[in-house]
């Protein structure tokens, strides 16, 4: 372990602490044991013979000995496309089958299980034969086949069960088998890790028990369909991984307990699936690397993990989505007056909820918190993306522990290290003030002011006072590698965006060789663009002949400032020049870099100086564009139609929609396995929930009577009616709107009730969007964000004392619909963060719903970057 990945409750940094591999000793996995020497022999590198046709086939030879067929869809295209090294990933639902012990007749050939009992007298040549169709142009040793089959039969206990079963056939005139493979072990986790052929299987004759565990593996003889292998299974990825648990180990279980510890008061007893996939992929020196000497089928197995863990994940959203059912609280009162006394008539179903990591709705909410802050802070002035560099010494430091390894084989090592160069990177924009102060803003409200200097004392005033605001989100390109997107928010003494402010953080020329070595080192390895154009019209940026990011730029003597507020950065002809693959490129083909973060850090980081919300947009863009996608979900008329009454609906699952959309290749799976963050922003923003009297949203299972849901304790109080509460408790929260109420007031959501905030941690409110068909919902955020300390819904209404039938009269008597000016600050607030087709349907949504005063002051939306209308 690197001391950077140190727990962060570590107090002692002499004797860290470390929760990536064992949370901090609390978790305690047999170690692997040491491969058969052939296998050793085999997964060596640099090495010829047998090994030069086995490692890069390896995937080919493991799928010969797989009991179990893998799903998803692989993406062999990806490999196709661009010279690199190779890629594994993939797309959808990903899940293991096992069929029938033998084939459904004679006429079809026996594949996975099958091989292990059908036809052993032509097994070698059976195995060969039933892996041809795998992506490999090279054709399989036979030689290996046999040392590998020989190898599994010996030592392999989940080849010895099904060698049993096989026995049973041949030497008795027994038809009906059935193989059980136990889910239930004797023995301790945490200590013995392989077990034998007894525990693993037994073998049913006739008719099934009834003592069958809901968790086991059943085979049949034959004239069965296949079946999914629950994750839970302990043998689930030794099946599919022959190669990698030679021995059959076992894999993950529930309940293997943690190691007791002192003082320990954690809820939880047991090792989580994800806990033990992070704990197994680690390189220890006290078990065997047999998993991360193997390549390609590393990869797969580190993308088949990520998946299983997601997978199982998603199976609970959807056998729960009971306790994910929502409805209005006045909703449940109209059930009841209906007679509808259960809730299986009421509720949404087949949700995926914005708490998962990664769903549409989750990105949906990071965009628009990342815009709650560019709202507080302004426009970031900073557009940083940094990208990993495989080369970097700790990546090779790494893997000189197994010679010959290059960094496509262990994803795990270039994520970690990425990860480390991350928060480093995070900590010299923050704290170092390598780009000025990173500080967002000052309180410009002088009622805010003094509320503050009278309430905290002064060493607590200036951490109050100023505060960093970054955001950044994790990408992965497609030969797997992670890249950071970077907004930065100066401190407003330092956002002029002058030239000489500009040339002070970004350069776009190479350094002189003499007087700056090291920078022109830099440059020339990670940002130099091409060659491309006339001299490599083959280069994957070249589209219609010609560069699609828009190199070679033009010489510019000093840097400007165009029409648009866009920098130009200066490129002078001053000859300095770098040779890249036999062409001479000058400062027309230099990506803009920060010259002493580019230095340190010896990767590409291209350094943009910005002042437009594009560049969120661009952060999230696939909130708006959806993801990369090559397949399309069609479902049958069986599958739509209700199963009363034959009805068709269109019920939407949105957790179908989230895995059809899913591409996962093996650097992001190592990522998601570690728990790395995907999204990252600071200041904290609070989503700030509203509602109409009466019409919270309240979460319930399926099954429960109403009657028992409204009549739960506090089940009327929200944090938006506990917003009032605050105002009516204490006379100084009055001064606040509900959007600045989290910058000094801290919502405890076990309790239900808002604090007043301590310490120096800065939060800012975000209201929940309402569109301008939700009728008074609408209006009544439009008051939100202009009343303050209101004590009732009766005093949101009031204007000048006279208390208003309706929100939306209320925001007449404030002025607030008498003319355009709110459809205008719609449209506005909208194009900071909407597509075109999303500024489109507002458009028309205001026409056909708003009452517009005047439809030509609305005629022409904001212009983007080419001058062109973005609606």
């Amino acid at each position: 372990m690197w001391h950077g990945e140190r727990s962060t409750n570590t107090r002692n940094i002499t004797v860290p602490k470390f929760g990536l591999c064992c949370k901090e000793g609390k978790i305690k996995l047999p170690p692997l044991k040491q491969a058969l020497l052939y296998l050793r022999q085999l997964l060596r590198y640099n090495e010829r013979g047998e090994s030069s046709n086995f490692r890069p086939n390896i995937r080919l030879y493991n799928s010969m000995f797989a009991f179990t067929s893998m799903g998803g869809k692989v993406d062999y295209e990806i490999n196709k496309q661009t010279p690199g090294p190779y890629v594994f990933r993939l797309n959808g639902q990903n899940y293991h089958q096992i069929g029938t012990l033998l084939p459904k007749d004679d006429v079809m050939k026996p594949k996975f299980a099958q091989l292990h009992i059908h036809d052993t007298e032509n097994e070698v040549r059976n195995r060969i034969t039933a892996s041809t169709s795998m992506e490999s142009k090279t054709k399989p040793d036979e030689n290996i086949v046999i040392g590998l089959l020989e190898m599994l039969d010996e030592h392999n206990v989940l080849v010895k069960s099904f060698r049993m079963a096989r026995d049973r056939f041949e030497n008795r005139d027994i038809k009906d088998v059935r193989l059980r493979l136990i889910n239930k072990r004797s023995k301790d986790g945490r200590q013995y890790n392989l077990p034998s052929a007894s525990e693993v299987a037994a073998l049913i004759i006739g008719e099934q028990d009834g003592e069958n565990n809901e968790f086991d593996i059943i085979t049949e003889t034959k004239d069965r369909m296949l079946q999914r292998i629950l994750e839970l299974h302990p043998s689930y990825m030794s099946m599919q991984y022959p190669l990698l648990f030679p021995y059959g180990e076992d894999g993950f279980r529930p309940e293997i307990e943690y190691q007791k510890k002192r003082g320990d008061k954690g809820k939880r007893k047991y090792v989580t699936m994800l806990e033990f996939y992070a704990y197994r992929i680690q390189q220890c020196l006290n078990q065997a690397t047999t998993l991360q000497m193997s390549g390609r089928l590393f990869l797969q197995f580190l993308v088949d993990a990520a998946t299983c863990i997601e997978q199982w994940r998603l199976n609970w959203y959807r056998t729960n989505q009971g306790k994910l059912r929502t409805e209005l609280y006045r909703g449940l009162h109209d059930a009841i007056e209906n007679g509808d006394t259960r809730t299986e008539q009421v509720g949404q179903r087949i949700i995926l909820p914005s708490t998962y990591n990664g769903s549409p709705r989750n990105k949906q909410q990071n965009y628009q918190d990342a815009m709650a802050i560019c709202r507080w802070a302004g426009y970031p002035d900073l557009f940083i993306t940094f990208t990993c560099n495989p080369k970097w010494p700790e990546i090779q430091d790494m893997l000189d522990l197994i010679p010959g390894q290059k960094p496509e084989d262990r994803p795990d090592i270039v994520a970690r290290v990425f990860m480390l160069k991350l928060k480093e990177l995070m900590n010299d924009i923050k704290n170092e003030k390598c780009f000025g102060q990173t500080i967002a803003s000052k309180f410009t409200n002088q009622l805010q002011l003094y509320y503050c200097l009278d309430d905290c004392p002064k060493s607590f005033l200036l951490i109050f006072l100023y505060l960093h605001a970054v955001v950044y989100t994790i990408e992965f390109q497609k030969r797997g590698l992670p890249h950071a997107h970077i907004l930065v928010f100066l401190h407003p003494d330092d956002k002029d965006p002058s030239p000489s402010q500009i040339d002070k953080i970004i350069s776009a020329e190479i350094p002189d060789k003499n007087s700056d070595p090291d920078g022109y080192e830099a440059v020339q390895n990670y940002m130099i663009h091409g060659p491309c154009g006339q001299a490599h019209p083959k280069s994957p940026c070249m589209v219609d002949k010609s560069c699609a990011k828009h190199f070679p730029k033009s010489f510019c003597t000093e840097t400007t400032i165009d029409e648009d507020n866009y920098p130009v950065y200066r490129r002078r002809d001053d000859g300095n020049t770098v040779d890249k693959n036999g062409v001479k490129l000058d400062n027309r083909f230099v990506v803009p870099y920060n010259r002493n973060i580019l230095v340190k850090y010896q990767a590409h980081i291209n350094v943009e100086w910005c002042n437009r919300s594009r560049s969120i947009k661009y952060l999230f863009k696939y909130i708006h564009k959806g993801e990369d996608r090559t397949t399309v979900l069609i479902e049958t008329e069986e599958q739509q139609r209700e199963t009363r009454g034959g009805k068709l609906t269109n019920r939407d699952d949105e957790i179908k929609r989230y895995l059809d959309a899913r591409y996962i290749s093996g650097c992001e799976a190592a990522w998601r396995i570690f728990q790395f963050p995907l999204q990252y922003r600071e200041p904290a923003v609070e989503k700030l929930q509203f509602h109409l009297e009466n019409e919270h949203v309240v979460v319930f299972p399926d099954s429960m009577d109403l009657d028992k849901i409204i009549s739960r304790p506090n089940i009327e109080k929200t944090m938006f009616t506990e917003w009032m509460t605050a105002n009516q408790l204490h006379e100084e929260a009055r001064s606040l709107t509900y959007a600045q109420f989290p910058t000094k007031w801290t919502w405890h959501a076990k309790e239900k009730e808002w604090r007043k905030r301590r310490g120096g941690k800065k939060t800012i409110g975000r209201i929940y969007y309402a569109q301008p068909t939700s009728g008074e919902k609408y209006y009544l955020r439009m008051l939100l964000n202009t009343v303050k300390g209101c004590r009732s819904y009766e005093e949101i209404r009031t204007v000048d004392g006279v208390v208003h039938p309706t929100y939306k009269s209320a925001c007449y008597a404030l002025g607030l619909l008498n003319d355009d000016k709110e459809g205008d600050n719609c449209i506005k607030e909208a194009s900071h963060w909407a597509s075109a087709p999303q500024m489109r349907q507002l458009f028309c949504t205001i026409l056909l719903f708003c009452e517009v005063t005047d439809l030509i002051a609305n005629k022409e939306p904001p212009l983007g970057r080419d001058r062109t209308p973005i609606g």
